[in-house]
């Protein structure tokens, strides 16, 4: 039984479809990361690869139209209880399609956008809520330390590239937890880290507070564009390193080169097949114009999510590390 789910998750749940889900073997829930609650459609549990349906009548479902269909009510109830009963105090957290729930468990939310001036100003109806199962994993970053720690009080700039869903995150996470707390083994006594949070995915903040273990000289800047946040933390935290997760915009790449000329050690992701795939994207060319990254970190899903494929250093071109094919 994956008593995550029990204790963090299925509070959130209206209490039937809490009651069919606790009826999913145990095997199942164990290896469950994802549950998916769409209105007017089977709940859907993502185990490891598979995909199983919660059926009407508990347990799992062979077909579809076996399934607990969830209905407008319960969904309604299901953001209720997510938001703790104050649909205004998570108003920026919905508007940007996500609500953190104690433990840093993230929803992610599908609905009708409302606009304002061309901008989301809320999201109305919500039809569909995507429940990610947040899980660190202490030490994912023990392979790639050695090769990021530059000087006592610096790594390298580093950039990790990935396709979804291949562990970019949960390793960002792991290297903040590490570079704040210390690590006597490579020289780092531990340092300042600023976290720009932008979506609550690194530290997962829940009511402001890091559900997830970032480190005792981490500082979270929860919920704010990630461009404007690096630049806040550097003026205001003095950290010695910024991390932040998924740059993709050109304003993204302006910030992460003023975090790096600022003399800060920078560490981030972006979604990729691999480093020339993200080198050739107009809105991040700057950033490879000088080499101002100093190392690549790519990820697959080759022997499962944060397959270690390649820790290169930019500079020389040099492979510091290769995955041996199976």
């Amino acid at each position: 039984m994956n008593q995550v789910i029990v204790d963090e998750i299925l509070p959130y749940l209206p209490v039937k479809l809490r009651a069919a889900v606790q009826t999913v073997p145990a095997d199942v829930l164990a290896r469950t990361h994802e549950i998916r609650l769409r209105r007017g459609r089977p709940v859907m549990l993502i185990a490891g690869d598979d995909e199983v349906f919660v059926a009407s009548r508990g347990g799992i479902a062979r077909v579809a139209g076996d399934g607990y269909v969830l209905n407008d009510q319960e969904a309604l109830v299901a953001l209720q209880l997510m938001a703790r009963g104050s649909l205004y105090t998570y108003e920026d957290e919905i508007r940007q399609g996500y609500v953190t729930l104690r433990g840093g468990h993230r929803v992610g939310l599908a609905g009708r956008a409302v606009l304002d001036d061309g901008a989301v100003k809320t999201l109305k109806d919500i039809s569909g809520f995507c429940i990610r199962v947040s899980r660190e994993v202490i030490g994912a970053a023990d392979q790639v330390m050695p090769h990021l720690a530059k000087s006592r009080d610096r790594l390298f700039h580093t950039l990790i590239i990935s396709p979804p869903r291949c562990g970019k995150t949960t390793l960002l996470r792991d290297i903040t937890r590490q570079a704040s707390d210390g690590v006597p083994s490579l020289g780092i006594p531990g340092m300042r880290v600023g976290v720009a949070d932008e979506r609550s995915e690194i530290a997962a903040c829940y009511m402001g507070i890091p559900q997830n273990t970032v480190g005792l000289r981490t500082d979270v800047l929860d919920a704010c564009p990630k461009a404007a946040g690096m630049i806040m933390l550097v003026r205001s935290m003095s950290p010695d390193l910024v991390v932040t997760d998924e740059i993709g915009r050109e304003e993204d790449a302006v910030a992460v080169r003023e975090v790096m000329n600022a003399g800060v050690s920078m560490v981030t992701t972006a979604h990729g097949e691999s480093l020339d795939d993200v080198a050739r994207r107009p809105a991040l060319r700057c950033l490879f114009e000088g080499t101002m990254f100093e190392r690549v970190v790519t990820l697959s899903h080759a022997d499962g999510p944060g397959t270690l494929e390649a820790v290169l250093d930019l500079k020389t071109r040099k492979t510091l590390v290769a995955r041996s094919p199976r």
